[in-house]
């Protein structure tokens, strides 16, 4: 496909190549857009960025060396008037709003359909801030809960992986914890909640709306 000097420039930073290759293949098949680079690690983007000069970067979180958290400001301080959509499989609340506050312009997961990737693209350059169904709802949530909740963000989110149900091994595995953070926080979120049950606490949590 051949390159306009008019399309939306596009850089890709995901580790694994299969996933790297599709969304290229999805965005140079999309009139108006062009991949202009893939990276498998943020290290190698930061290298070249400056000259790639995308106007959009769709960004993985978790990448060998530097994590795509990590990478936003670095890319941000390269690139002026870049837009930064993080395009994960991690849905935790922490790392959307650690993503967000560091200055991602959208949030999808992987799991968002080929189709709402490329709207993606045009509305973040048109000063939206795409994001997943799922993500959004929970940013709204996050808004909507009792202010006076007693429990810390990372204990909320904590408290939220327990209510849906896993176990505390997965959830030190999903947030890159270890086990025994995650049964200090449970201990904690008891405490503060004064139960002894994980029904107990979850019961008392969405009474609260702490979660």
């Amino acid at each position: 496909m051949s390159t306009a000097s008019s399309d939306i420039r596009i850089v890709i930073i995901e580790d694994d190549e299969t996933i790297r290759e599709s969304y290229a293949y999805l965005i140079n098949e999309t009139d108006g857009y062009s991949v202009v680079n893939t990276y498998s690690s943020a290290e190698n983007a930061l290298k070249s960025i400056k000259v790639d000069d995308p106007h959009i970067i769709l960004l993985d979180v978790e990448l060998p060396g530097i994590s795509g958290l990590e990478a936003i400001p670095k890319i941000k301080a390269q690139v002026e008037d870049i837009y930064i959509i993080m395009l994960t499989v991690y849905d935790h609340q922490q790392t959307v709003f650690d993503a967000l506050g560091k200055g991602a312009a959208g949030y999808l997961t992987k799991s968002t359909p080929p189709a709402k990737i490329i709207e993606a693209l045009g509305e973040v350059m048109e000063g939206g801030g795409p994001m997943s169904a799922n993500i959004a709802r929970m940013v709204v949530h996050s808004f909507q809960r009792s202010q006076e909740s007693p429990l810390t963000r990372r204990e909320t989110e904590i408290l939220e992986q327990v209510a849906d149900g896993k176990t505390r091994s997965r959830i030190a595995s999903e947030m890159f914890i270890d086990l025994e953070t995650v049964k200090s926080h449970l201990k904690n979120i008891y405490s503060k909640l004064d139960v002894h049950s994980r029904a107990d606490a979850i019961k008392t949590a969405r009474q609260n709306k702490y979660i």
